[in-house]
C-alpha cells in the first residue's frame, strides 16, 4: 500500500474512475455525490490509505470537523458514560473531539474562548457545567447542551429526570412504604435538581409531605454516610439520585443488620453497568447514555450544516430487581 502522505486525490480519482472534483466531494461529505459512485470513491480511498488532510479541507470549507466537549468532570459515571457516546458518535460521522474538564476553577468562559481559538466547529456541555454555561454562552458558537432548562442560545438534550423520579416513588409506594426518603444529588446539578422535584411529585400527589432529603456528591462514599442517617431516622424506602450513591445506601443498611427489600427497599438511578451485579441487584432508573450521546452529536451536527435543530427529552425506563 502506498505511503499516506504520497496519497493524493487524484490518484484516488484515477482508481475510481472519476473526476478529482468527485473525490474532493466525497472528502467533504457534499450530498452531490450518488451513493453508488461515493461507495466507488470510498473502496478506491481505503485501497489506496488515502486520509484527507484536515488543515487542508478547513481552509476550503471554513470547518474543522471537530467538536467540543466541557464538562465539570470526567469522575463521574454518568459524564464518563456521555465521554464514550458522544466520542464514539462523532468519530461515526468523521468528526473530532477535543475534550475539555472545568476543575475546581469552573472558568468555562475561558474553556468556550479556548474552544473558539482551536477553531471548533461547534460544542458539548455535559450535566454540571450547564448551570455555568446558562451564564456565560457565547455568541457565535454552536452549542448542544445535556440536561438544562430550555434557552434560545442553544439546544438541549436530556433524559426526562423528574419522569424517572416519579416512576421510582410510584413503585415503592406501590410496595407498600408509607414515604419515601430522598438520597439527592449536589445542589448545583440540574438532573439532581429534576430528580428531586419528580420525587416531590409523586409524593404530593399520593398526599404525602416530602420528608426533609439527604444531599450527596453522587459517589457511594457519601450516598453511605447519608443513608445512614436516614436508616437511623427509621426510614423504609430510599430513592438514591444515581447508582452509585445508591450502592452506599446498600452497604449501610447491610452495616446497620438490615436485610434489603424486607427492612429497606432501595431505588437508584442510571443503570450503570454493575447495577445488576449489586448485593442485591439493584432497582433503578435507567437512562439510554448511547441514545443521548448519539442524539446530542446528531443535533450539533445538522447545526453545522445549516439547520437549527429541536430540544429533545429522552424518557426513561424503570428497571425493577430486587433491591425492592
Amino acid at each position: 500500500m502506498p505511503d499516506d502522505r504520497r496519497v493524493s486525490m487524484a490518484m484516488v480519482a484515477a482508481r475510481a474512475g472519476v473526476s478529482g472534483q468527485t473525490v474532493s466531494r466525497v472528502a467533504n461529505d457534499s450530498p452531490r455525490v450518488d451513493p453508488q459512485t461515493r461507495a466507488r470513491v470510498e473502496q478506491a480511498m481505503a485501497e489506496l490509505g488515502y486520509r484527507p488532510h484536515r488543515a487542508a479541507r478547513a481552509l476550503r470549507t471554513g470547518r474543522t470537523r471537530t467538536l467540543g466537549l466541557v464538562a465539570q468532570t470526567l469522575a463521574t459515571v454518568g459524564n464518563s458514560r456521555m465521554l464514550q457516546a458522544v466520542a464514539e458518535s462523532a468519530a461515526s460521522r468523521g468528526y473530532a473531539l477535543t475534550v475539555l474538564t472545568l476543575g475546581a476553577d469552573a472558568d468555562i468562559a475561558d474553556a468556550f474562548d479556548r474552544l473558539r481559538d482551536q477553531g471548533v466547529d461547534g460544542a458539548i456541555v455535559l450535566n454540571e457545567a450547564t448551570a455555568l454555561a446558562r451564564e456565560a454562552a457565547p455568541a457565535g458558537l454552536r452549542l448542544v447542551v445535556v440536561d438544562s432548562p430550555p434557552d434560545d442560545r442553544f439546544t438541549v438534550v436530556g433524559t426526562d429526570h423528574a419522569a424517572g423520579g416519579r416512576a421510582a416513588v410510584a413503585h415503592l409506594l406501590t410496595r407498600g412504604h408509607r414515604t419515601v426518603h430522598h438520597l439527592a444529588g449536589p445542589a448545583g446539578s440540574f438532573a439532581a435538581a429534576e430528580r428531586e422535584r419528580g420525587w416531590r411529585s409523586a409524593l404530593a400527589e399520593a398526599g404525602i409531605d416530602a420528608p426533609a432529603p439527604a444531599r450527596g456528591d453522587w459517589s457511594a462514599a457519601s450516598g453511605y454516610v447519608q443513608a445512614q442517617r436516614m436508616l437511623a431516622r427509621g426510614a423504609t424506602a430510599i430513592f438514591a439520585g444515581n447508582d452509585q450513591m445508591a450502592l452506599g445506601a446498600l452497604r449501610a443498611a447491610a452495616d446497620a443488620g438490615l436485610r434489603v427489600p424486607d427492612h429497606v427497599a432501595v431505588v437508584g438511578f442510571d443503570d450503570i453497568a454493575d447495577a445488576a451485579q449489586f448485593q442485591p441487584p439493584l432497582t433503578t432508573v435507567r437512562q439510554d447514555f448511547d441514545a443521548l450521546g448519539e442524539q446530542t452529536v446528531r443535533r450539533l451536527v445538522a447545526w453545522i450544516e445549516g439547520e437549527h435543530p429541536t430540544d429533545l427529552l429522552l424518557e426513561p425506563t424503570l428497571v425493577t430487581r430486587a433491591s425492592t
